[in-house]
């Protein structure tokens, strides 16, 4: 049985993601950065076989995947599903601000932001639903090629849950995305996929600061005494 691999990367840093907003559902371009941090990517894939590129149609995946494809000849194609989640009236607000002007929001989101939605925003739910059969349409698509897909950190979280048997509940405390991240999945059919490799950026030239507060409260909160 031959296997299908599957690059899925996140877009490169942008001035919101630098400044830790809800920004999932705002159209934001790439910072210098994450140009840079896209083109190092680039440098470290042009020698793959990758048959094919696809990503969300927000500017920073399209930009992101341009400059990955440009040395592999490929025009990336733009698929809906994969978009980034949208958070409703909290979009461009800081973790703080959300906190402080929505704080039973805020709480019901931390407790399961799998299911719970902003106002006029998505749940996880959701865009698992819109997501999952993106990815399973490319897999059958280019069964036994190489293949990446660029898309958005909690996109791709809600991705590898789903495909690696994993409680979505958690996709914010146990799965991190770095800007411009590698990851590699292995199918050996749609819904069967093994994990290669995981938010790697080895293909910085400077490996960038870990964030505190990227992940979620409870893993980033004060560690408990006794």
């Amino acid at each position: 049985m031959s296997t299908t691999r599957l690059y899925l990367i996140r877009h490169g840093a942008t001035r919101l993601s630098a400044e830790d907003r809800f920004s999932g559902g705002t159209e934001v371009d790439l910072s210098d950065e994450g140009r840079w941090q896209a083109a190092c990517l680039s440098k470290r894939l042009a020698d793959d076989p990758i048959v094919a590129f696809y990503c969300s149609p927000m500017r920073r995946t399209v930009e992101t995947a341009a400059i990955i494809a440009q040395p592999c000849h490929l025009i990336p194609e733009q698929r809906e599903g994969l978009r980034e989640i949208h958070h409703g009236h909290w979009e461009t607000m800081s973790r703080a601000d959300v906190e402080e002007q929505y704080p039973e929001e805020y709480a019901a989101w931390q407790e399961d932001p799998f299911t719970f939605a902003p106002e006029g925003g998505e749940s996880g739910v959701m865009v698992m639903a819109r997501a999952l059969p993106v990815i399973r349409e490319i897999v059958l698509k280019h069964a036994g090629q190489a293949v990446a897909v660029v898309s958005h950190k909690a996109t791709i979280r809600l991705i590898l849950s789903s495909l690696l048997g994993f409680d979505a509940r958690g996709y914010r405390d146990r799965l991190d995305q770095s800007p411009a991240c590698l990851n590699i999945l292995d199918f050996k059919d749609p819904v069967r996929a093994r994990l290669m490799l995981f938010n790697d950026v080895s293909h910085y030239v400077d490996q960038p600061p870990y964030a505190r507060n990227r992940l979620s409260d409870w893993f980033d909160g004060p560690s408990p005494t006794g």
